[in-house]
């Protein structure tokens, strides 16, 4: 039941399987004041268990003053995101509280074209300046706390030059591991 105020949302399949999706997560109020290095390494275990749950790959995240960004691409046919942001979202209250999540993520669903590693790094790439744009870092690359996991896959860094090398490969091999 759609209410009143909630953001459009597309049907549960879209979600499903092997989608493909950025998500935008507001703190409520915007609240600020509650990242740093201890609830980045706890952002991490949260986003392992929920990736672990669901057959997810996340290229890329990044932790902003008073959001979160990330993609997370299915890996399954039976990985569904709209689950594992459930979990996310239960998880990182505790972590905000008293400060919370506001009501509802923002997503974008990337159809097959923008799915291209041509278009997709683009999108990658907006994601991971966010804190360029937003004049906390020169370069993004400076910027603590944003990442990218593949579980079973440690090592992972999107500052490095070979990352999308290193990202295909480890995405096909949890991909093929998937099933």
């Amino acid at each position: 039941m759609k209410l009143k105020g909630d953001l459009p949302r597309l049907d549960p399949e879209w979600y499903r399987d092997r989608a493909w999706v950025f998500w935008t997560h507001p703190v409520d109020q915007r609240a600020t004041g509650w990242l740093d290095e201890q609830f980045h390494f706890q952002f991490r275990e949260i986003l392992l268990h929920a990736q672990v749950r669901q057959w997810l790959a996340c290229p890329i995240y990044v932790l902003m003053p008073d959001h979160v960004h990330l993609i997370w691409i299915g890996c399954r046919d039976s990985s569904d995101q709209l689950l594992a942001t459930r979990f996310l979202r239960t998880e990182m209250n505790r972590l905000f509280a008293p400060a919370k999540l506001q009501k509802q993520a923002h997503d974008h669903v990337l159809r097959e074209e923008e799915r291209r590693r041509d278009v997709f790094a683009a999108t990658w790439r907006y994601v991971a300046e966010n804190p360029e744009r937003a004049e906390l870092v020169e370069d993004w690359r400076e910027y603590p706390h944003l990442g990218s996991m593949v579980p079973g896959f440690m090592g992972l860094d999107p500052r490095r030059d070979d990352f999308f090398e290193s990202f295909w490969r480890v995405f096909n091999a949890f991909g093929a591991r998937g099933g």
